[in-house]
């Protein structure tokens, strides 16, 4: 059976990053193939070479030749699963955009309900839970508590952020940037713009068929790192001063209390006859004068946060496009 035509703006568009996946890529697009066919979508798939040092590139070309739905975009190198998925996001052009990873750990099966969730019951974001895995304790003690952390600081009650399986309205992807390695935090960044209609679906977690993984316990730390740059980001990015401006007044003022303490202490001294320090003598008095200056310090940062987002920032890089094809 033929692929189904292309239209302007097709039921679906699944985004997939992919960095040395060459054996994975043919099943994984025929497989995608097959259950659209079956349910009658229309659909691209768009495959973001992220630097593979494989055959990636020439396998995606070749499933390109074969089925104009299949559509790549090359990196000149490496620049990491975030990259990737924002310019996927971009790029896309379905009504649904459906992101997965290229290693077949995520089964395409999942995509016609995932597209009903978001269609029919008006969701804007579903994130797969990969309530049973096939990975080691070494990777899933630290991932649910990860994912328990991230629910409690952001308010969204999901049990897999970091599922690579998600399905976005159109609008979604197209009101956010995924920079740096924020894509395990894309439900919080959705959630800051607006779209507060998340939810979660149960998904089959299969185990690796080809290669192995990329990621490894650095990814854990990153993570930690983000979630609490996400947090400030979310709360603080249109209103800077009101973070930096309260430790600047709680810093200030601690240090002028602490310096205008011990110089009333001196002055009691004096008046009662006993024996006194000088001020400039006192350790007190050089952790006040810190204190000071760290709260003066703190306002200038809350200042200069405040000018930088009245002129506006570009946070994500100019990422080097080699190639493309079916673009």
């Amino acid at each position: 059976m033929p692929p189904l035509p292309m239209l302007d703006k097709p039921d679906i568009s699944v985004v997939i990053p992919a960095k040395d996946e060459s054996e994975s890529l043919p099943e994984l697009c025929a497989w995608i193939e097959r259950v659209m066919q079956e349910n009658g979508f229309s659909y691209e798939v768009i495959i973001i070479d992220d630097g593979s040092r494989d055959t990636s590139w020439e396998v995606i070309n070749d499933l390109s030749a074969g089925n104009t739905c299949v559509k790549g975009i090359r990196f000149n190198r490496n620049y990491g699963k975030s990259a990737a998925l924002d310019v996927g996001f971009k790029a896309a052009k379905g009504r649904v955009v459906i992101t997965m990873d290229a290693d077949l750990q995520d089964s395409p099966d999942e995509i016609p309900e995932l597209y009903n969730l978001i269609t029919r019951q008006r969701y804007d974001l579903i994130s797969g839970w990969k309530k049973k895995r096939h990975d080691p304790l070494s990777k899933t003690i630290p991932s649910k508590f990860f994912n328990y952390v991230t629910s409690l600081m952001s308010g969204i009650r999901l049990h897999d952020f970091n599922c690579g399986l998600k399905a976005y309205n159109y609008k979604v992807v197209k009101a956010i940037d995924v920079y740096g390695e924020m894509h395990r935090y894309i439900p919080v960044i959705a959630k800051w713009q607006g779209f507060t209609k998340i939810g979660e679906k149960e998904v089959q977690h299969r185990a690796r068929k080809y290669g192995v993984t990329k990621f490894g316990w650095e990814r854990f730390i990153f993570g930690f790192l983000d979630l609490l740059s996400i947090t400030f980001v979310s709360k603080f990015r249109k209103r800077p001063m009101h973070f930096f401006g309260s430790l600047g007044i709680f810093s200030f003022v601690f240090g002028m209390g602490m310096a205008v303490w011990l110089i009333i202490k001196k002055i009691i001294a004096i008046n009662k006859g006993l024996p006194y320090r000088n001020v400039t003598d006192h350790p007190l008095f050089f952790l006040g004068l810190v204190a000071i200056i760290v709260g003066a310090q703190l306002f200038l940062a809350g200042f200069l946060g405040e000018m930088m987002t009245t002129i506006g920032s570009k946070r994500n890089e100019d990422y080097l496009i080699s190639d493309k094809v079916g673009l």
